[in-house]
């Protein structure tokens, strides 16, 4: 038996943390399971001490891991052995956590453990979606296109995740950029002209005062600036522990014009995607719905496929609270309902996933031509009202003395 550390919600969506002794992370997973507890994550004491001091917990780039999973399914359509395309797999990758794990999982899998079962002792490192489609795929016999459907998945959620990061990221980057050189010529440009404006025996223009006030503010109180950005990390860290502050954040950034809305996109892109997958793995709706309830992050679409667990417990439609709440379209609702009616929900769903995919493609590059003139607007604006405050006060000296 070995001290594991978990993080989880209950049913009314507190957040619990706790240890537990099993002996695996599936055996704690499935003894909080029992207790109502939502599990979010299972760590090994030693890990957990890791990740709470921010030493690393050894975790696999979604990009190394869809190579992992190329690789691993090219290996078992040729007809290679599963033990064999562990070995391979392992020998292959780059990712040290990735090849230790694999290395670990074929002397398991070596001894007459499942793949499933020997993946899930790495909680890590194989996500709880790839386990359970493992399963589908061994109880099925069709393991080889199960690994080819999830390395699929991935890849598209991934592709769809680093666009969205890439192009919420370039203002950032350049709003940073954009501070430093505002910040220099305040603190040090401004103050070598200061001097000299005082010896004018002459009234300052207003916006030469401003941007002087400004300057010294911050030359002589920058430690408040440092204040305001310490709290302000505070929040950020406070709201991830606060389940109701961590739903308004989100609803709230839901709510932003334009990127509210590639936001919902990307989050529907990749939920239906999940769903899809595992749909077409043969993993029942009901466990599906709650794998992919525990994967999501953002915490008004989880609110809602909680709510469609609790419907289907109850053996209803899980498009009912859907239907009800507007982060969900009437496409994706509609097209849920034909699915569940027809029997054909992962083909629904892979079309709901494909079509948002493509709307996140589309936005993403509408986002950036928008944001590149606005910003370079910006930054000319600032910098050029600092230069013309400097430049005032010295046109007036030159028609002075002309």
């Amino acid at each position: 038996m070995a001290l594991y550390s978990y993080e989880g919600k209950q049913v009314d969506g507190k957040k619990v943390l706790g240890k537990i002794q099993a002996a695996s992370a599936f055996e704690a997973r499935d003894s909080l399971q029992k207790r109502g507890i939502i599990v979010l994550q299972v760590y090994p004491l030693n890990e957990w001490l890791n990740k709470e001091l921010n030493l690393g917990v050894r975790t696999v780039k979604n990009q190394e891991f869809v190579l992992f999973l190329r690789q691993f399914s090219t290996l078992l359509k040729a007809g290679i052995p599963i033990v064999s395309a562990i070995q391979v797999s392992a020998e292959q990758t780059v990712s040290k956590p990735l090849k230790g794990a694999l290395h670990q999982v074929k002397e398991e899998v070596n001894s007459g453990i499942s793949l499933s079962e020997a993946a899930k002792k790495h909680p890590t490192i194989f996500p709880e979606l790839f386990v359970n489609m493992i399963f589908a795929g061994e109880v099925g016999g069709n393991l080889d296109e199960i690994v080819d459907r999830l390395a699929t998945s991935y890849e598209k959620q991934h592709r769809t995740k680093q666009k969205v990061i890439a192009t919420l990221t370039y203002p950032l980057v350049v709003g940073f950029f954009a501070l430093l050189v505002v910040t220099f010529l305040l603190t040090f440009v401004v103050p070598m002209f200061v001097s000299m404006f005082a010896n004018m025996d002459q009234e300052l223009p207003f916006l030469t005062i401003w941007v002087m006030n400004v300057g010294e503010f911050m030359t002589s109180f920058w430690w408040i600036l440092l204040v305001v950005v310490f709290l302000i990390l505070l929040f950020i860290l406070y709201v991830k522990e606060d389940q109701r502050l961590l739903y308004y954040t989100d609803y709230l950034l839901l709510k932003i014009p334009f990127v509210g809305k590639l936001l919902q996109k990307a989050v529907l892109a990749r939920m239906t995607r999940m769903m899809s997958s595992l749909f077409a793995s043969s993993v029942p709706i009901l466990d599906a719905v709650t794998i992919v309830e525990r994967i999501i992050k953002n915490q008004v679409v989880n609110s809602v496929l909680k709510d469609a667990r609790s419907h289907l417990e109850r053996g209803e439609s899980m498009t009912t609270p859907m239907k009800e709440h507007w982060v969900f379209p009437p496409l994706v609702t509609q097209l849920i309902s034909v699915g569940e009616a027809t029997g054909t929900l992962d083909s629904m769903l892979e079309q709901v996933a494909s079509y948002y995919e493509e709307e996140v493609d589309a936005g993403t590059e509408q986002l950036k031509a928008f944001i590149e003139p606005v910003m370079i607007v910006a930054i000319a604006l600032l910098v050029g009202i600092i230069v013309l405050a400097i430049m005032m006060p010295m046109f007036s000296l030159f028609e002075n003395i002309s």
